[in-house]
Parts: C-alpha cells; sequence; structure tokens
C-alpha cells in the first residue's frame, strides 16, 4: 500500500536481530490469534489473518533520503503539490484511490520532526486546521483524519484523509485500508476534489498548483 512509503535500496550494514527485553520475549515466526483487531473494529474487519511474526533485524535500512537528501522525494518542485507557502506543501493526486481525498503535508525544507525549526512546527497546528476545513470542503466528506508513519522517507511528513460521511466502517486508523479497497474515484472527480482542496487553502494565504 503506497501509504507506508518505500523503503530504499542503499546498500545496509549486515542486519542482526534486535535484542532487548522486549525483543527477546517476542514468539518470532508464530502466527499470532489477531481477533483483538475484529473484536475491536467490528465494523471493518470479520476476522484477520496476520503472517508469521518475523524476526526484527537492525540497523534499520535506511529511508529514502536519510543518508542523502537528493534523494528524498518531499524535497524539490513536483507536479503533485496542490498547494504550498514558504514553510509547508501539501501533495497528491499521485495515486487515485477509493477515498474522496488523500494528500501528504509536508514541510518544504528536508527536515524531521525532531530537528524541525520552532517556527516550522509552530505552523503546522494552524495548517492542520486549514488542511481539515479544506478536505471537509469536498462534497459527501464528514471528517479529515491526519496519520503519521515515517517509516519510508526521512522528512518529516503527514497524511490528510478523507472520511466519506456515513461511512462508520470507516471510523479510526482503519480508513486508510479502505483506500485501496473502495472503488477508484474517476479521473474527473479525482482532479475536482484536488482543486477543491487547494483553492480552499490558496484563499488562506499561499499558493494552488504552484508547478502545473
Amino acid at each position: 500500500m503506497w501509504l507506508h512509503g518505500r523503503m530504499t535500496d542503499d546498500i545496509a550494514p549486515a542486519q542482526h536481530p534486535a535484542d532487548s527485553a522486549y525483543h527477546r520475549r517476542l514468539p518470532i515466526g508464530e502466527v499470532l490469534d489477531a481477533s483483538a483487531l475484529a473484536e475491536g473494529l467490528p465494523w471493518a474487519f470479520e476476522s484477520v489473518t496476520m503472517r508469521p511474526l518475523e524476526p526484527m533485524l537492525v540497523p534499520e535500512k535506511p529511508r529514502a533520503g536519510e543518508h542523502d537528501p537528493a534523494a528524498c522525494g518531499h524535497c524539490g518542485p513536483s507536479v503533485h503539490t496542490i498547494w504550498h507557502d514558504d514553510l509547508w506543501q501539501v501533495r497528491a493526486g499521485w495515486d487515485v484511490g477509493g477515498l474522496p481525498f488523500i494528500g501528504g503535508v509536508a514541510p518544504r525544507e528536508h527536515w524531521l520532526l525532531e530537528n524541525a525549526p520552532q517556527d516550522v512546527l509552530a505552523a503546522l497546528g494552524p495548517l492542520m486546521q486549514r488542511v481539515s476545513e479544506a478536505v471537509k470542503s469536498i462534497p459527501g466528506v464528514a471528517r479529515c483524519h491526519f496519520g503519521r508513519w515515517n517509516d519510508g522517507s526521512a522528512h518529516m511528513h503527514m497524511w490528510a484523509l478523507a472520511r466519506p460521511a456515513g461511512m462508520m466502517q470507516g471510523r479510526g486508523a482503519v480508513l486508510a485500508f479502505w483506500d485501496g479497497i473502495l472503488p477508484p474515484l474517476p479521473a474527473e472527480m479525482a482532479e475536482d476534489h484536488l482543486r477543491i482542496v487547494a483553492e480552499a487553502l490558496a484563499a488562506g494565504g499561499g499558493e494552488a498548483f504552484p508547478y502545473r
């Protein structure tokens, strides 16, 4: 699933099993009971079957842009940037799924959450508010969910996901999985949704579709 990103193919040091009190108690190689997922999210899952628990190897493979910012997909201009200002950008439209909208929210400069300057971080809260309102202006959208995984890229980024109105099966973190399950949006509708979000954001400052 594209939402989780992709690891780089950089040559990494030899890996070995992670060793800690936590790791030593894990049943590596076993298929674990996943009934708790179905019981906790009965509106989404009837049943879930997990793969065997794989060895947890370290050091982890580097993320995109971890050693070389030039390899970072979030840096530099992109036709998928639907809005930006001096500090932040929103990208969307590189793939069309089944949710009304999914976009990536990231600083324009190559920062991690751990080292981003205070002015960049201070601008995030107001931007999340603006993104939420922009996404909810799409016809048929009830909520804008935000998620942060950051396992595929060494560049701070968040995901904004639109939950369709009335879709109680999409409540919570499970919403991301529905994007690959629901019928993909028609191309014209997907483009219209991008325009709605971009123009709503630009109405509060910044520029819509700066590289088109």
